[in-house]
């Protein structure tokens, strides 16, 4: 027979409603004798609670969905890092969700999230699926968007300046002697990769040069490699590049090794995200870093305020990147 709270309660020799307060861990009005008695009763009578019900009585599941674009990254791990030990916290569990940046994965993935009636969600968002989004904001569904913005939409957004952030980075290359410049991104789905790409021409402007198309390259990942190799086939190639994220700047460093560029040397190379080893290769690789757990857990203290029903700034909340200057940018520029 299934022991209940009503067991437990007669075992510790506590009320019912002692007993929920314990399991609740509102402890303000309970001594610590009567913590010890209740906790010894559980153990002893191997009391399980029932958190299905429990849910149902609270209204909540204490469970939070996470839909990440492309778990892959870096970035998105460090922010999920982030997200789980918030809400661990909190006696919350997280559901991790890999959307592959496919909009119709997505949309599984919301819709199952909630008909799991998880309290809210955190996503990485394709930008595809716009009326599934206002649907939640009209519902007034707990939402968080991370790392991308939705035009239009009024939703608690966490972003870094990746305008700001990549145009620094280019400056950096240009003050270093540097003219021939390019940046290679995935395809423009999403507002960050069209911000990096902006702060790129941005800086070019401000410096009076050319904005060359060919230097500007947007592809899918699979197709990196081929369109590095047309990059670098022109009549003049690029003696520094700009790699938007941290798979496109693997593909850069399989392409280097490959056609025997030296980094550093030959090419200057910055990279727009959260590199571990980027301090142990060799040469050591400048990055753009994003304070990625800072943004998790922010992200994570908007939903919670969302779930509780409390007033928030629905604004934007960005985050200043940092330019981690090293070998790979230290080269002798355009006068080798």
């Amino acid at each position: 027979m299934a022991i209940t709270m009503a067991d437990v309660a007669k075992h510790a020799g506590v009320s019912k409603s002692t007993v929920s307060q314990f399991l609740n861990k509102r402890y303000e009005y309970m001594s610590e004798e009567t913590r010890y008695k209740i906790r010894d009763a559980i153990k002893e009578l191997g009391y399980q609670p029932n958190y299905v019900a429990r849910s149902l009585k609270q209204k909540r599941t204490s469970m939070i969905g996470i839909i990440v674009a492309n778990i892959m990254h870096r970035f998105s791990t460090e922010v999920c890092r982030a997200l789980e030990d918030f809400f661990n916290d909190y006696d919350m569990n997280a559901i991790i969700c890999n959307a592959d940046n496919d909009p119709e994965k997505e949309r599984k993935y919301i819709e199952m999230l909630r008909a799991k009636q998880v309290d809210g969600l955190i996503i990485f968002p394709t930008g595809q699926n716009i009326e599934l989004y206002q649907e939640m904001i009209n519902a007034t569904y707990p939402v968080v968007f991370m790392d991308r913005k939705v035009k239009d939409l009024i939703v608690p957004t966490v972003v870094v300046n990746n305008k700001e952030a990549t145009k620094n980075a280019v400056e950096h290359l240009i003050q270093n002697q540097y003219t021939k410049i390019a940046i290679a991104t995935e395809e423009l789905t999403i507002s960050t990769r069209h911000e990096r790409r902006q702060g790129y021409i941005e800086a070019l402007q401000d410096h009076n040069m050319p904005i060359i198309e060919e230097y500007m390259l947007s592809t899918p990942i699979q197709s990196m490699a081929k369109e590095l190799k047309k990059l670098f086939s022109l009549e003049e190639p690029p003696s520094a590049l700009v790699a938007a994220n941290d798979l496109v700047f693997l593909e850069v460093l399989k392409f280097a090794k490959e056609n025997d560029i030296n980094i550093g040397k030959q090419l200057g190379l910055i990279v727009f995200d959260n590199i571990p080893f980027a301090n142990l290769v060799s040469p050591t690789v400048t990055t753009i870093s994003q304070p990625a757990y800072d943004m998790g857990k922010k992200s994570a203290e908007l939903l919670l305020k969302l779930i509780n029903k409390e007033g928030i700034n629905s604004q934007d909340t960005v985050f200043s990147c940092e330019l981690y200057v090293r070998e790979s940018t230290n080269g002798p520029g355009d006068s080798r």
